[in-house]
């Protein structure tokens, strides 16, 4: 449970990361031409997308970093939590859109979420 657990844990946070970087360093345009389910960004002003990029950032750094260094760990699911919570407010874009197949996806990520916050607060409170 463990390797799954941290598995999934590194790739959710380097996808976010990643997602994050790519939404702070690209042109609303570069950035909405990745694909069209990247269509969302123009439902958002500049300094709100600014926001959504530092969340990602800090949702990313928040799943790793606390569980790995062992400095407040608790800290590792409670930003798998925010995370889902974060991805209910990109599901409920899509759902205003009519992105369907899109907000499938944002629904997948909630389940990831909640998967990890469950995990980790399992393995934590087993130490």
């Amino acid at each position: 449970m463990n390797a799954t657990l941290w598995t999934i844990t590194i790739i959710a946070a380097l996808a976010y990361a990643a997602g994050g970087t790519s939404l702070l360093v690209m042109s609303r345009q570069r950035y909405r031409s990745i694909a069209a389910s990247q269509q969302w960004v123009d439902d958002f002003g500049d300094p709100h997308l600014t926001v959504i990029a530092v969340i990602k950032l800090a949702g990313a750094a928040g799943l790793v970093l606390p569980v790995a260094t062992g400095a407040a760990p608790v800290l590792t699911p409670v930003a798998a939590c925010g995370l889902a919570l974060f991805m209910a407010g990109a599901a409920t874009t899509r759902f205003r859109r009519s992105e369907w197949v899109a907000m499938a996806g944002d629904t997948v990520f909630i389940a990831m979420f909640v998967f990890l916050a469950w995990g980790w607060f399992g393995v934590l409170a087993n130490r």
